[in-house]
């Protein structure tokens, strides 16, 4: 049972709100209740947001490649030093630093996170005895942090557009369409260890590291489940697609694939206006990660036009240089200011950017994780987060007020409990395992800091 002052529930705003949660689903939700000895007592509650783009194993390297030499630095040379930095990384390290972002974003509120995992074979491309023994690595990280987890095994199979072969950096990434089915069967038979709710999902990484036939074939071979790409991230990426395809990423992919609900393109930060409204009308979530894409120079959203046509999106935190979620809504209505020389933008028509952002956000997050949640709602799973608002970033607010305050003047420090799927992991703004889990982070960290 939890009991809050006040909820969020669809779009309106509820005092006294008593929900009820079994099996890690909510059963009831009372409005003008009366709290009751045992319940789990908070401020504000409002539905969670899920994650949807993690590479976990970057947050290690948060950091390190902010130093500028001699030319111009961009996302290729970022991604070269990323590639060396991953290429020492062990099992045991991978699970650990999955296990402290997992935890980070709980603590942010996230309850849920789609991690579009990539690394899956030993330095050098040599294959562990198990093709799936690294996503079997991020399961325990889930299952220690009780995290919601979308997981999203990636197919990378070329080293760019034109089917170019795999480079040095890449050779950990790297599957055939048959291998890559396979390491999906293996990472699937290992969720009966974990929660009901685990969602297992495809990723073919991007158009330029498979091709059409492969595409094609994955496709084939996936019943049902998410499907993420990365999609348009920057002019190059856009440049190359159109020379080798013939048309640019977005308008191609959605010309040759059934792009419907389950589908969440990753970025679309480089798209013309008519691929905007044809991508909103899919019905697919752009996955948006603000904070990444300011880092690494990618460019702003095409926000105010997809926003127009309807479209649904969702934010990820991507390469995890600073996990937070009222960071990455803020972010993400800033790049549009900054680009437009204007304010409020993201929200179409007249109302509240941050009401807009947060609960667009949940949903669409929800929708491209496969998870029945982003509001509060008999039946919908019990992804939740309760923040403070007597906080003095939101105590001069009225409750219509609260998310524009989350959104544009609170820390994340205003959370105080978080429940994915109903495991009660955030109590007191701390998670229940913190103390281990950063314990096994450091010591892992000290070993990896050795061998370079």
């Amino acid at each position: 049972m939890i009991f809050a002052k006040q909820a969020l529930l669809g779009e309106v705003w509820a005092e006294d709100v008593r929900l009820t949660v079994q099996d890690g689903m909510i059963a009831s939700v009372d409005v003008g209740a009366k709290p009751s000895a045992g319940d789990a007592r908070v401020d504000t509650l409002l539905p969670a947001l899920g994650n949807l783009h993690s590479h976990s194993f970057q947050r290690a390297m948060a950091g390190m490649t902010e130093y500028r030499k001699a030319g111009r630095d961009s996302f290729w040379t970022w991604r070269d030093l990323m590639y060396r930095f991953m290429d020492r990384l062990t099992p045991p390290q991978i699970e650990a630093i999955a296990a402290l972002v997992f935890m980070e974003m709980q603590e942010a509120g996230y309850a849920a996170v789609g991690e579009f995992h990539y690394v899956h074979h030993q330095k050098g491309g040599a294959r562990y005895g198990d093709i799936a023994e690294l996503s079997h690595r991020i399961f325990a990280a889930a299952s220690q942090t009780g995290i919601g987890l979308t997981h999203l095994p990636v197919l990378y199979t070329y080293g760019g557009a034109g089917q170019v072969a795999l480079s040095e950096g890449q050779l950990r990434f790297g599957n055939s369409v048959d291998e890559f089915l396979a390491l999906v069967d293996s990472a699937g038979a290992g969720l009966g260890d974990l929660p009901s709710d685990t969602q297992i999902g495809i990723a073919p990484h991007s158009l330029r590291a498979t091709s059409p036939d492969d595409l094609q074939a994955v496709l084939a071979g996936h019943d049902s489940g998410p499907i993420h790409i990365h999609i348009a991230e920057q002019p190059k990426e856009v440049v190359d697609i159109e020379a080798w395809l013939g048309a640019r990423p977005v308008d191609w992919l959605l010309n040759n694939a059934s792009i419907n609900r389950d589908w969440c393109l990753i970025h679309a930060t480089h798209i013309t206006d008519g691929e905007t409204q044809a991508m909103a009308e899919s019905g697919a979530v752009a996955g948006l990660c603000p904070i990444t894409e300011a880092n690494l120079g990618d460019g702003p959203f095409n926000g105010p036009t997809y926003l127009g046509a309807g479209g649904a999106f969702g934010v990820g935190s991507d390469s995890n240089v600073n996990i937070s979620l009222t960071e990455e809504l803020r972010t993400l209505e800033y790049s549009q200011r900054l680009r437009d020389l204007a304010r409020n933008v993201m929200v179409a028509g007249e109302g509240s950017v941050g009401h807009t952002l947060y609960t667009g956000a949940a949903l669409g997050g929800a929708q491209a994780l496969g998870r029945n949640a982003g509001e509060i709602a008999a039946g919908r799973l019990a992804d939740l987060v309760a923040i403070d608002s007597s906080d003095p970033s939101l105590c001069a607010l009225a409750p219509d007020q609260i998310l524009d305050g989350l959104v544009f003047t609170a820390k994340d420090n205003v959370v105080t409990d978080v429940w994915s799927a109903g495991r009660h992991m955030v109590k007191g703004g701390r998670h229940v395992a913190r103390d281990s889990i950063v314990g096994t982070y450091r010591g892992a960290i000290a070993d990896l800091l050795e061998s370079i």
